[in-house]
Order: structure tokens, then C-alpha cells, then sequence
């Protein structure tokens, strides 16, 4: 992890820390995960709103300014309204991807579940994504919550991301396992 990757995470992980021990004394977890996961749903959807948060040349003012019309918007709760109306205040709100990322996890942990990451080659139906979630929680022991991805290059099948382990069993891998074999018999 280079210098300023370090740096970054440190700063979004201690703004994370506080606003998560924050609302849990106000026990209030379940309004910041729906702050948090519609927040990191706007980033992925809107350039606009991740060029904000990320440009240098845009001002404190402006930021704060812009950054506070779209948590009125959202209907964000005072804590992370409040939360980002300081990071733009101390030019931190570039840090806001990875500190809505450390929220979810922290969340998901107080709440003892696990996220596991799918992609798969067609959307998963609602009982497929339910057998999964059964399947993984078999597995691991905890409730398990799915981010699901598609990727037709995978021609069929899963690749599922839990923690520290991969499965992979899509045909894209098993074609690339049978061609591997194919070159090492001649």
C-alpha cells in the first residue's frame, strides 16, 4: 500500500471509528447503515458527486456548500450530515469512499454478519441469491449479506468472494483450467 493510500485509510478509518461509536450510544445503527449504504449508492451512480469529493480545485465553501444540499436531499441524519459537513470543512471528504466502506464493515460486524462479494454471468433471481446467502451462512456461521455483480465474460456459473476466500466456479475458469491442462500434455 503506497504512502498516501496509507494515509487516506487511516484518516477515513478514524472518521468512521467515531461516527460509528456515535450513533451506537445514540443506538442508532440503523438509520447510519441506511445513510451509509444510500450514501455509497449515490458515489457509485453520480461522477458529478465523486468529482466534488475528490477535486482539489473545487473550494471548502463550494464543497461544504454542495456537499450539505445533497445530505438535505438524501435526508441524511444530523450525525452524518453533521460528519460531512466537517470533513468538507477540513478538506477530508476524498476519504468518504473508504470511510462509507469501513462503516459497512464495522456495521456488518456489530451485527455479526459477513458481506460476501458475487459476480455472476446473469443477475441472480431473488431465490437463487437466497439459497446463496443460506448456503454461505452454512458455511461460515454468521448471516451473510450478498453484493452481487454480473459479468457475462464469466459464460456461466459464480465467483464468490468471502473474507479471504475465493470460489470460483464459473465455466470462464474451467475453460481456462482444461486449456492450461491441454499445454502441459503437449
Amino acid at each position: 500500500m503506497s504512502e498516501t493510500a496509507s494515509i487516506s485509510s487511516g484518516i477515513a478509518a478514524r472518521y468512521a471509528a467515531a461516527v460509528f461509536d456515535l450513533a451506537k450510544e445514540a443506538k442508532a445503527l440503523k438509520a447510519l447503515e441506511a445513510d451509509t449504504d444510500a450514501l455509497a449508492a449515490a458515489l457509485d451512480a453520480s461522477a458529478d458527486l465523486k468529482s466534488l469529493i475528490a477535486s482539489p480545485v473545487v473550494s471548502r465553501e463550494d464543497q461544504a456548500r454542495a456537499i450539505g444540499a445533497v445530505a438535505a436531499k438524501m435526508k441524511v441524519s444530523d450525525l452524518v450530515a453533521n460528519t460531512l459537513q466537517l470533513m468538507a470543512s477540513k478538506r477530508r471528504l476524498f476519504v468518504l469512499p473508504q470511510m462509507l466502506a469501513d462503516l459497512a464493515a464495522r456495521i456488518a460486524e456489530d451485527k455479526g454478519e459477513v458481506t460476501a462479494e458475487v459476480t455472476s454471468a446473469a443477475e441472480l433471481s431473488a431465490d437463487q441469491a437466497k439459497k446463496l446467502a443460506a448456503t454461505l451462512k452454512a458455511r461460515v456461521g454468521k448471516d451473510v449479506k450478498l453484493k452481487t455483480a454480473v459479468d457475462e465474460s464469466l459464460i456461466g456459473g459464480l465467483v464468490v468472494k468471502l473474507g479471504s476466500t475465493m470460489i470460483d466456479t464459473s465455466v470462464k475458469a474451467r475453460l481456462a483450467a482444461l486449456q492450461n491442462a491441454m499445454k502441459e500434455v503437449g
